[in-house]
């Protein structure tokens, strides 16, 4: 399906994603701005990007793709399944596997897996992601199995009733051990693929972090909370206030291993906590994973790195 704008003569000149957002207000900007650098959206029928001005007598084509049914049989993705029952399941999502199909990802991803799993286990329904981790997230999550049981669990998420606590090997060490990082974050102005506070529509937002031990002043490691639950939120605040995650080159992360010299292989960020009420019973559960090995591995480079200088935070 296309759609076409011809800019009438008194349109005043604004960025092409601007003018998206207003005329599909269904449309995020962020959801614009991905669309655009797809390919899916041309001005006077060329290529483009979010921050081209439009002008009067352009004409912008934007197409809706159908979307790609979603797959099963598709490519192996383990599932590390912690508990299970008829309303949910709550799984260790490992890195560097994408949560939700998409460009690029149409059949390797959680989803697919998760699909895959009901069939075979021959359940009446389909799981629905109540949330998402980054593909290079590592953790734990809880997924829907019912219609009801995805709208109860959703407004947990909503109401940020929710535990969760995640933990981060991060650049530098922050001043205070602990704290709250109280700053609004938005799609970021210039990169669609960021979330940062340059942004035209920031949101209020909230994490909370403790360090957990300091590597001399070349590295930490953090407990955090997020009290909000905004996109990329965790590694936005981070880059903010000048401590970015370990191997996040979208935040300005992008460090050096210790031990070879060589970059850090993902973003250092793991999904450790995570508490909510049962969708039918309304039981607490809580449910704690490790941190892979990879994970690990740093830390202990970090460790004979900075050998002498390490600290371990007060219980």
């Amino acid at each position: 399906m296309q759609t076409q704008f011809l800019i009438s003569a008194g349109e005043q000149p604004k960025r092409l994603d601007l003018f998206l957002v207003n005329r599909e207000p269904k449309l995020s900007r962020a959801a614009v701005q991905r669309m655009i650098s797809a390919g899916w959206v041309r001005v006077n029928n060329q290529p483009t990007k979010p921050s081209q001005k439009i002008k009067p007598g352009d004409v912008v084509n934007l197409d809706s793709p159908k979307p790609a049914p979603l797959r099963r049989d598709g490519q192996l993705v383990p599932l590390d399944i912690l508990f299970e029952d008829s309303a949910c399941l709550v799984l260790n999502k490992p890195a560097g596997v994408v949560a939700h199909p998409g460009p690029g990802h149409w059949d390797d991803t959680l989803l697919n897996a998760l699909l895959d799993h009901a069939v075979q286990a021959g359940a009446g329904s389909m799981p629905g992601l109540v949330h998402r981790l980054d593909k290079d997230t590592s953790g734990v999550m809880v997924v829907a199995k019912t219609r009801d049981a995805h709208r109860r669990l959703a407004v947990q998420f909503e109401h940020h009733s929710i535990c969760r606590h995640y933990e981060a090997l991060v650049s530098g060490l922050p001043s205070q051990a602990e704290g709250r990082i109280e700053l609004p974050l938005g799609p970021d102005r210039g990169q669609f693929k960021r979330t940062s506070t340059d942004s035209h529509c920031p949101k209020a937002s909230a994490t909370e972090y403790r360090v957990e031990q300091s590597f001399g002043v070349l590295a930490a490691h953090l407990l955090l909370t997020p009290r909000t639950g905004r996109t990329h939120q965790i590694r936005a605040h981070l880059q903010a206030i000048g401590h970015p995650i370990l191997g996040d080159s979208t935040y300005e992360g992008a460090a050096i291993s210790p031990a070879d010299g060589g970059a850090v292989s993902r973003v250092m960020l793991h999904a450790h906590t995570l508490g909510f009420a049962h969708p039918l019973t309304e039981t607490y559960y809580e449910f704690k994973v490790a941190a892979p090995a990879d994970f690990k591995t740093l830390y202990q480079e970090l460790r004979l790195a900075t050998s002498g200088e390490t600290t371990e935070a007060e219980e």
